[in-house]
């Protein structure tokens, strides 16, 4: 028997194995493993590997499917022409939240919103989690911004020192090269950066998981567009990309001691009686048929389903009284970390169509830790040519919401004050309406529809959990995704934090938990 898991049928009364489900009846199992991670994101992926590499089995649970990808692949959808790979099992936007957009048949595609009072979340599934469709921008905040809106205990001179730079070989980041920034379709990229000079703000390239060299292949037309057509915002077929699946997780997997579980879709967590933890599991079909019910149990639970989902399991379990005495900031101290989401028209310049992507340039006003933020362009996907690009600004707020817990739905929405990012969004929108210039029309997408890609908080440390993301007094209860996050990332996107974050947790959980706690 493998050692990374026992694996049993549900036992009768009388201590005999059910060989089979009856007819139309979904099979119960029973597994009892030493660590599950529920979630394949970056907060997960860095878990899985630094376990597996300290000898520990741990198995990987993905309510998603894994997006293998290469030269001329159909992997990822193409967001001009949609289908249902695109969103989780039917979770489309909808109309004034009644008529669906795109009425897809159901399908456990990449993109699932999450609707709030107010604010609404756009959270992926897949093996890689949101590394699959970020645009890929990866940003090591400032020392000052990062202290003022982090602990300081968490060493940020360590950090950088250690922890960034672990991320960033990882990741294998690196900046456009000027040869392709030449090219015709990366003419928005020059335009942005030369009005953001012009208007007096700091320009740099945005260092990004890429290998270019894709990009280039295509430039010399190796293989067909993805990059240099700008139709990689929901996932790049050609590959190239250093998205968490083929970087964290292919090497935890390469260890023989991680196994990632597609498909598993978690119900429900809890404190078993004898102070394990026990997870409910679904898995499932691709359109979302339940096959099989698990009952997992671990010495050691890693949450790492992301800001909304590791948020909502937690207070479900709390108000079932299934994890008793978790603290009482849980749910709270959530941010939206400054998002806005701009398009821009510009009648002075023709971008050109297709336009090259996904991101080249930024520009980065950090100096006041108040109101740090941070500005960059972003391609369209190949559409016609409408001389329309995208701006996407982000920062620093002190504005929070909060996740509620509706008793009669068991579930907890999230809560967000209208206004709560006004001081961010008015300084990100000058810089934006400046770097524009004059004969622009730009369009606060943001205002329009209220969403985030950044959803940080809800199991924050310091309320919530320690440093490591151990949760309350709770032994070998864990939370390491975009949850842990204090409400912001310090102007920056949150991807390259939560895995410094979480790499600087697995040193100390290695060092000072494993063969104790677990």
């Amino acid at each position: 028997m493998s050692p990374l898991r026992r694996r049993t049928v549900l036992k009768s009364a009388a201590g005999l194995p059910l060989l089979a489900a009856a007819p139309g009846r979904v099979p119960v199992t029973r597994e009892d493993h030493r660590v599950v991670v529920i979630g394949s994101g970056f907060g997960g992926g860095v878990t899985a590997l630094r376990l597996a590499q300290a000898g520990v089995p741990v198995l990987v649970l993905e309510r998603g499917l894994r997006w293998p990808t290469g030269p001329d692949a159909e992997t990822f959808p193409h967001p001009t022409s949609p289908d249902k790979r695109i969103f989780w099992l039917g979770s489309a936007p909808s109309l004034f939240g009644i008529v669906p957009l795109l009425p897809f048949e159901r399908y456990t595609g990449l993109l699932e919103r999450v609707p709030g009072q107010g604010m609404d979340i756009m959270c992926a599934a897949g093996v890689g989690g949101g590394s699959l469709v970020y645009q890929g921008m990866t940003l090591q905040p400032a020392e000052d911004v990062f202290n003022t809106h982090f602990p300081e205990q968490l060493d940020y001179a360590r950090m950088a020192r250690i922890h960034y730079p672990r991320v960033a070989a990882m990741l294998g980041l690196a900046t456009a090269p000027d040869e392709l920034i030449a090219g015709p379709t990366y003419k928005a990229a020059r335009v942005f950066a030369r009005n953001a000079e012009r208007a007096g703000y700091a320009v740099s390239k945005i260092p990004m998981p890429i290998d270019w060299s894709y990009a280039l292949r295509e430039v010399n037309g190796e293989m067909k567009p993805s990059y240099t057509n700008g139709d990689c915002s929901l996932g790049v077929n050609n590959g190239g990309k250093h998205s968490v699946d083929v970087t964290y997780l292919a090497a935890a997997e390469a260890t023989g001691r991680c196994t990632v579980a597609t498909l598993h879709n978690v119900t429900d967590v809890a404190m078993a009686g004898d102070g394990r933890w026990r997870i409910s599991v679904d898995r499932i079909g691709t359109d979302g048929t339940v096959l099989e019910k698990k009952i997992l149990t671990a010495r050691a639970l890693i949450m790492a389903a992301g800001t909304a989902n590791t948020t909502k399991l937690l207070m479900r379990a709390e108000a079932s009284g299934a994890i008793p005495d978790l603290p009482d900031g849980l749910g709270a101290n959530w941010g939206s970390n400054g998002d806005r989401i701009y398009t821009w028209t510009n009648l002075a310049d023709d971008f050109g169509s297709p336009q090259g992507g996904p991101v080249v340039y930024g520009s980065k006003e950090w100096d006041d830790p108040a109101t740090a933020n941070t500005v960059i362009q972003a391609s369209l996907p190949p559409l016609p040519n409408l001389r329309t690009t995208m701006l996407v600004g982000y920062g620093v707020s002190e504005g929070r919401g909060r996740f509620v817990y509706d008793s009669a739905k068991d579930d907890a929405t999230l809560h967000w004050p209208a206004g709560a990012d006004s001081v961010v969004a008015k300084r990100i929108h000058e810089r934006v309406t400046k770097i524009a210039g004059p004969a622009s029309v730009e369009l606060d997408t943001t205002t329009l529809v209220p969403s985030t890609w950044h959803p940080l908080g809800g199991a924050s440390m310091g309320s919530v959990c320690d440093l490591a993301g151990r949760v309350g007094s709770h032994r070998g209860l864990y939370v390491l995704d975009g949850a842990l996050m204090p409400g912001n990332s310090a102007a920056c996107n949150p991807s390259m934090t939560i895995a410094a974050v979480a790499e600087r947790a697995m040193d100390e959980i290695v060092a000072k938990d494993v063969g104790v706690v677990f």
